[in-house]
């Protein structure tokens, strides 16, 4: 039997461990008091708790209270709650909850953290309400609430044929007390979850319904947009926008600064100091920005890509801090037969969220409303607070549905420019981003450098393990990860190089590069072994699970080595096919398993062709299997697209991708041709799923190009010209 505490007090306020045992803990609290909401004139509703209400005619309510950046939590959040309340999920429907973290815990979208943080919350929240009505019919029948069963929004008592509908007792279940614990369903049992559920907004969003920050408008309210320095290591000197004011529809022009005195870490940001162009329409305001003639100072150094290249050239003859060592690697290099030694490079990327940055604001003399899309509204309600002063119980967000993130919309920025713009004018305004706008403003994906050296002995047995990586700003080493483990002889070493470029999340961080690099020098070195790769790697995983080496090794050797298993065997790996070259490759990272089989084929002009990926997943329990495969066949085009073609360089400070005619993505017709998606089947708390498809992508296909034209892949993205890399060597 499964059980969960509710409370651990009169006051219903609750504590619990999130899923997997992290450590991470949830904060959960009731609506204060079960009662009717007088709010619903037209139907009367009732408030079951925090996230689910009733109506009279059996229809239930679901607040979703993360917010939707494309991962599908707005339909695996309350598919989770509808599973415990014992509902069918055609009786259900979906709101996005406002911020409230005194209600709900972790409104944050970020670290495919979602499901797995409030696993047990949601679960709770519907078999709590579960609980009540059971024990409605129970006092109703007078008997014990334990002979009881409930399916579809129903309670039975099947050995006597009774059974009676949720609303029928609604009046009852709310006056009963909450228990101290309530029994959760076991895994066999579930009815929603592991089945393929539709996305709640997919109608909406094929037919144009406005769902998104970008759709939101007040009447009324006015448009602005931004200028700010052209260039990283500049700031405004002055300004003349006296043709600009005499434009059509033009209401202002002005200067602000969202500097804050203790920004918090989602307030990156390199140009607080910005001219604001306020008018009626985006059209007007954007002819507007053109006519500002504004004078720049440079107050810092003017950076470009080549000289960040010669940077990561020199940068690990330095001293560098030793993150984790095992044994002592010097003498096993010292003693090794063979010595392999490769360097990995990737470029600075953009996030180029298909909806451009925007926020809508109306800030009063002591209050504000701010609506828009932003992973982090809980930030950008504390930041608000501190920059307008004003209490942030008075500062209200509401989260839109989100047109991309992958890590950008963790960073508030335009939500605080939307609010200080407000504040100015003293009426709401939209903020609205350009693309190059966006693209030139920053918090880019870091650029990164890693360096490999693995040691073979006169057997080709792998004897030693080095990475030493170094990044713009910092490392994307994760010292902890394999192969650290399941080698005697290990190092990590951590290089950093400053920049006044502003660098944040991109999606799955770090890895997004290490995995690529990692698994690509794992296949070369498995080469110079003489090893099939996968065999390889389960020989060093072998080696993890019957005498691992260290006590801080991040992943589970055996979930690790299962997916790579899984997709040998699904993908038929070893099978000869005339024309088609593959490449794998198995990465862990936001808590699960992704392995990876690429088959590549080359077209008649000798470009490769991804002709298919398999893709082998262990995340735990599936909540939702059309989600899940969504966002996994989502990070692989993703990732192939970044890996083969994407990258943001700089010249005198200034970003030379500014729209997509220069900053190349992936192209539908290079999309792969299929994707088949195995989960691994267990019982295990679900872990996250927006970010690990993504990693993995880059390694599988740098060792599939290989096969394909005998040339190794150290530089992301693989199809630039061959002189770029010389520096490197």
């Amino acid at each position: 039997m499964a059980l969960i505490k509710t409370k651990h007090n009169r006051r219903s306020f609750l504590k619990v461990s999130a899923a997997g045992g992290a450590g991470l803990m949830l904060q959960f609290s009731w609506f204060s008091g079960l009662a009717q909401d007088t709010a619903t004139p037209a139907e009367a509703a009732f408030d079951l708790n925090a996230y689910i209400k009733m109506n009279e005619d059996g229809t239930v309510t679901i607040f979703s209270p993360n917010p939707e950046i494309g991962q599908n939590v707005k339909t695996s959040m309350p598919l989770i709650v509808a599973e415990e309340l014992d509902v069918a999920w055609d009786q259900v429907s979906v709101e996005q909850a406002p911020l409230d973290t005194k209600k709900f815990s972790r409104q944050i979208a970020g670290g495919s953290q979602s499901i797995r943080a409030g696993w047990n919350g949601l679960r709770m929240a519907g078999a709590t309400a579960r609980y009540l009505f059971v024990s409605a019919a129970a006092n109703l029948w007078n008997i014990p609430a334990e002979d009881l069963v409930t399916e579809a929004g129903m309670v039975k008592h099947l050995p006597t044929n009774k059974s009676i509908a949720y609303k029928e007792l609604i009046g009852d279940a709310i006056s009963i007390e909450l228990p101290e614990e309530v029994k959760l369903k076991e895994p066999k049992d579930f009815k929603l979850i592991g089945t393929a559920v539709k996305n709640v907004d997919g109608v909406k969003i094929a037919t144009g319904k406005p769902l998104f920050g970008l759709d939101y408008m007040e009447e009324g309210a006015a448009i602005a947009m931004l200028i700010h320095a052209p260039a990283f290591g500049m700031q405004l000197k002055s300004f003349d926008a006296a043709e600009a004011k005499g434009m059509p529809g033009i209401k202002e022009v002005f200067t602000i600064n969202t500097s804050l005195e203790k920004p918090s870490w989602a307030d990156v940001n390199a140009f607080n100091e910005l001219i604001v162009v306020v008018g009626d329409s985006t059209w007007q305001v954007m002819q507007a920005k053109k006519a500002v003639k504004a004078e720049w100072e440079r107050v810092s150094a003017a950076e470009s890509s080549a000289a960040h290249l010669e940077q990561f050239a020199s940068v690990f003859e330095g001293k560098g801090e030793v993150a984790r060592q095992d044994g002592d690697p010097d003498v096993a290099f010292a003693n090794a037969d063979t010595v392999i030694e490769r360097t990995y490079f990737g470029s600075f990327l953009a996030h180029n969220t298909l909806e451009p940055m925007n926020f809508f604001a109306d800030v009063k003399a002591d209050s504000a409303r701010l609506i828009g899309p932003i992973q982090t509204p809980e930030a950008l309600r504390g930041s608000a607070a501190a920059m307008l002063n004003i209490p942030e119980d008075k500062i209200h967000v509401d989260m839109t549905r989100m047109g991309g993130g992958f890590g950008r919309r963790l960073y508030g920025n335009f939500g605080l420019e939307a609010a200080a713009i407000s504040q100015k004018i003293g009426a709401p305004v939209k903020l609205i981003y350009t693309r190059e706008d966006d693209m030139t403003q920053g918090t880019y994906r870091p650029s990164y450098t890693l360096k490999y050296k693995a040691a073979l002995d006169v057997d080709k047995n792998l004897t030693a393990f080095e990475v030493q990586g170094s990044g713009i700003p910092s490392s994307p080493v994760f010292a902890n990860r394999y192969p650290a483990g399941t080698l005697a002889n290990y190092r990590a070493e951590n290089f950093g190089i400053d920049t006044n470029i502003s660098t944040g999340a991109w999606r799955a961080p770090r890895s997004n590069f290490t995995a690529g690099a990692e698994q690509s020098f794992i296949d070369e070195v498995a080469e110079a072994a003489g090893k099939d790769p996968i065999d390889f790697r389960l020989e060093l995983f072998d080696n993890a699970i019957a005498n691992p080496v260290g006590e801080r090794n991040d992943y589970d050797a055996e979930r690790y080595a299962g997916v790579l298993k899984l997709v040998r065997e699904k993908s038929n790996w070893g099978a000869e096919i005339d024309g088609v070259y593959r490449g794998v490759s198995a990465y862990y990272c936001h808590n699960s398993y992704v392995a990876q089989v690429i088959d590549l084929v080359m077209d008649d002009r000798g470009n490769p062709v991804v002709k298919k990926v398999w893709c082998a997943v262990d995340c735990g329990i599936v909540i939702n299997k059309e989600g899940a495969l969504n966002q996994i066949e989502g990070g692989i085009v993703d990732g192939l697209g970044h890996a083969m073609y994407s990258q943001l360089t700089f010249k005198d400070g200034m970003p030379e991708q500014q729209n997509f005619d220069r900053y190349r993505l992936i192209r539908n017709n290079e999309a792969p041709l299929e994707i088949e998606v195995f989960f691994a089947e267990n019982q295990i708390a679900p872990t996250g799923l927006g970010e690990p498809g993504l990693p993995p992508v880059a390694g599988a296909l740098a060792s599939a190009l290989y096969k394909a034209t005998s040339k190794r892949y150290y530089r992301q993205p693989y199809m630039i010209l061959e002189q770029e890399t010389q520096i490197l060597g």
